[in-house]
């Protein structure tokens, strides 16, 4: 028998060019599915193999193929993305013949979703596991879907798990699956035995990294404290970043305006249904450009805004990606067309559509009833509507907008344009800006 323990980290999603992900890096960066589509070779590793307590791990990486619409599609005309299922197999198969190794890993990006229903995202670690041949990998550490795999009973996971609760990961024919949550929050741990050919799970944890909560003192006074024994922090580390800390904190803090009430932002909402910061970011962009209805994928929305004052820094963590303001004038068939792909994009995925100045209905393949600003969509008439350069260009899956002869670029950062509008109308008033009715679906 030989006891071994597999650590894993929470992580954040894939944004940049393929180039810029290899370089300057020394760890291995890990990818049996990703290809150059003018040679039809691999760019990535497809796998690394480790030499640990005399036993010999195999770990093989495999990233999502709705990388090539999350991304920004002007730094992947050369790569394609293929199909994890058939790549693991392929690359498990070369693994076997050349390492013979004791123990496979699959190192994903793919996201995890209950019982393998992954709506209208690519498949996911759940659909990988069962559509693998028994054997073929002893464990999944993955990605993406930005969750503390915990299962509350068989493809049940548990919601808003806490830190300090206890943690089984899932497990489909025969392989366990984990995921660590989302930034670095959680180291996972995960005690194994090796006996006989056989991986067995002892024990399993999510660890905390310094994360905290509040607690209320005798006096009222409120303390923050660690759920753990605190991590210290890096001398060396710490004086080399604290100098470019203070000079961004300075900008950061800058109050710009304030709030009544709160935005919703989380991801739990802005990927399932209209939110009210939806429709203030749209409202936003839509003035910005004189437009007459606006469009944006929910995964553009990172987080939520508080009630009270409002900083720079709330506003760039709502939208981080620097993503510029755009328009487009359409034709009322030209809209019912681009409707018919983004009003169908499933929930529970990033590319999940929040409207402003519009209503229609969807039935999964096609949409009804548009009206925008109330009035029903006329075939011949143009409209203009506002987006974000992302989504223009293709990003979450949407039809591509920015080589059509109506675009117009504005130039404006998207954060800055939501920045305007909010010190304009401070205090926004979050009942001002309440969905109604955006989006109805009819029998799918």
């Amino acid at each position: 028998m030989m006891p071994w323990r597999w650590a894993t980290m929470s992580s954040t999603s894939p944004s940049r060019s393929c180039a810029s992900r290899r370089s300057g890096h020394d760890s291995p960066l890990l990818a049996a599915n990703v290809y150059q589509k003018s040679t039809g070779q691999r760019l990535f590793k497809p796998w690394a193999v480790f030499n640990r307590l005399g036993l010999k791990i195999a770990v093989v990486g495999l990233i999502t193929p709705d990388t090539a619409k999350l991304a920004n599609p002007a730094g992947l005309t050369d790569t394609e993305f293929r199909d994890p299922i058939a790549e693991a197999e392929k690359a498990v198969a070369e693994l076997r013949a050349t390492e013979k190794p004791d123990v496979i890993v699959a190192l994903t990006h793919l996201g995890h979703y209950d019982d393998g229903k992954h709506g209208s995202n690519g498949i996911d670690d759940v659909t990988l596991a069962r559509s693998l041949p028994a054997g073929t990998i002893d464990l999944i550490v993955g990605g993406h879907s930005h969750d503390a795999v915990c299962m509350e009973k068989e493809n049940v996971s548990v919601k808003n798990y806490q830190p300090g609760q206890p943690c089984k990961p899932d497990q489909q024919n025969g392989i366990w699956i984990m995921q660590a949550d989302k930034w670095g929050k959680y180291v996972g741990r995960g005690d194994f035995t090796f006996r006989n050919g056989q991986v067995t799970l002892e024990a399993y944890q999510l660890v905390p990294v310094n994360l905290k909560h509040q607690i209320k003192n005798a006096d009222g006074s409120e303390t923050w404290l660690t759920w753990q024994e605190e991590i210290p922090k890096n001398t060396a580390m710490m004086k080399l970043l604290m100098p470019f800390q203070k000079r961004a904190e300075a900008k950061l803090t800058v109050n710009v305006g304030s709030a009544d009430g709160s935005f919703s932002g989380e991801k739990e909402q802005v990927r399932f249904e209209q939110t009210n910061l939806g429709q203030l970011i749209l409202r936003a962009q839509m003035a910005h450009t004189k437009a007459d209805f606006a469009v944006m994928s929910g995964g553009g929305i990172r987080t939520s805004l508080k009630s009270g004052k409002l900083s720079w820094r709330d506003l760039l963590q709502v939208q981080p990606f620097g993503n510029q303001v755009v328009s487009v004038s359409l034709t009322g068939a030209e809209i019912k067309k681009y409707l018919d792909v983004v009003a169908n994009i499933q929930p529970d995925s990033g590319g999940y559509a929040q409207f402003a100045g519009i209503s229609l209905t969807a039935d999964g393949k096609h949409v009804s009833d548009v009206s925008i600003n109330g009035k029903p969509l006329q075939d011949a008439q143009h409209y203009r509507m506002a987006t974000n350069s992302f989504n223009a260009a293709g990003g979450d899956g949407y039809p591509r907008l920015d080589n059509h002869a109506g675009y117009l670029n504005s130039g404006a950062v998207d954060a800055q344009v939501l920045r305007d509008w909010i010190k304009t109308h401070s205090p926004v008033k979050a009942s001002d800006y309440q969905p109604k009715g955006q989006i109805g679906a009819s029998e799918r």
